[in-house]
């Protein structure tokens, strides 16, 4: 099948754009020193979370649990869940998980503590606990050092529970402060005698700049996996690597200047960037989709010297990625103009 005999709207993913994606970020943190472990929910795919592993990821992230059970019968076999997990019926399948992989979570409170202390008792598999930090991003997180250690005492005195470490989510170019805030945890946590056996870092828009924070071991990007509009304005790559589109088809032209394209906010998500409009459309960069309503997509072609006519498919860079592909049940992987592969988005709306 070719690219045009697709019905849209339709997610394309360009596989060698996804090749080199994965592979310039690995070879960016062997260069530094520091681990991978990707952050699955751009793609939700297990054949590209295993892609990511054989090039070297020590494992993969998971934001919750749907995802990571998708991804251990995908065959994954070490997944960090950096979530606060709370409630029976959850913590009941946390330890279901936690038999048949290797896997780890996060904690920003003792109710979150002594919940998987309730579940966890066996100190011969105990459950690694890393503690999330807050160093600026305003979202989940201990508040300051003193947390930290209370929170990294507790764990460490329950039989069925591990101190592993500190996590963060970190806020774009704040490097410095996030280096500060760490190193001051990992000082209070070794002067109580703690050991601090691994720092998780993530986010993709500062992935190249992660060789700053030297108290971080391992890094979460995400989004790289794909890149997208966001991304590009946060000048992490250029729209030649954005490897998703969503491929449209313009099924109106109301006006000279105006066209309505089949796929609105239930495809392209309704995420804004730091640039107009809700997508890039290839191939006409000064039209802007200005509009989403839920099936259609408006596009002002005033400003472009050619436009695109009634029947003509469009290729979309999504202002978002990881939200667009929540919105998919399949994907068709490409390679030049062809088709090779339509897969299911496995692990889509595993919101729990």
């Amino acid at each position: 099948m070719r690219i045009t005999d697709l019905e849209t709207p339709a997610v394309v993913i360009d596989r060698a754009k996804v090749e080199a994606n994965l592979a310039r970020a690995q070879a960016y943190a062997d260069q530094h020193g520091f681990k991978l472990r990707p952050h699955i929910k751009t793609h939700k795919l297990p054949i590209l979370a295993r892609r990511q592993v054989e090039l070297g990821a020590i494992g993969i992230t998971c934001q919750k649990l749907g995802e990571a059970e998708v991804m251990a019968d995908g065959g994954l076999e070490d997944i960090f869940i950096p979530y606060n997990i709370l409630g029976e019926a959850k913590l009941a399948r946390l330890a279901a998980l936690h038999e048949r992989i290797r896997v780890s979570v996060t904690a920003d409170s003792l109710v979150t503590i002594d919940g998987y202390a309730g579940h966890f008792t066996d100190p011969d598999h105990a459950l690694p606990v890393l503690i999330e930090c807050d160093t600026g991003m305003g979202r989940c997180g201990v508040q300051d050092v003193e947390e930290v250690v209370a929170l990294a005492k507790r764990i460490a005195g329950a039989p069925g529970l591990r101190f592993q470490g500190l996590m963060t989510y970190p806020p774009r170019g704040r490097a410095l402060e996030v280096e500060a805030w760490l190193q001051r945890a990992v000082e209070a946590l070794e002067a109580e005698g703690l050991s601090v056996e691994l720092i998780s870092n993530g986010g993709t828009p500062d992935m190249y700049e992660i060789a700053g924070i030297t108290t971080a071991t391992e890094y979460r990007p995400g989004t790289y996996v794909y890149s997208d509009r966001m991304q590009v304005a946060f000048g992490h790559r250029t729209l030649e690597d954005c490897a998703l589109t969503v491929l449209a088809q313009v099924v109106s032209r109301p006006t000279d200047d105006r066209a309505v394209i089949d796929a609105g906010s239930k495809a392209l998500a309704a995420d804004i960037a730091p640039v107009p409009g809700h997508g890039h459309v290839v191939g006409y960069p000064e039209a802007v989709i200005t509009t989403l309503s839920e099936e259609h997509g408006v596009i002002d072609l005033s400003e472009c010297s050619r436009k695109p006519e009634i029947g003509e498919k469009l290729h979309i860079i999504p202002n978002h990625v990881c939200v667009v592909s929540n919105l998919f049940d399949e994907v068709n992987l490409v390679e030049g103009d062809d088709v090779v592969e339509t897969l299911p988005v496995a692990a889509r709306g595993r919101l729990s």
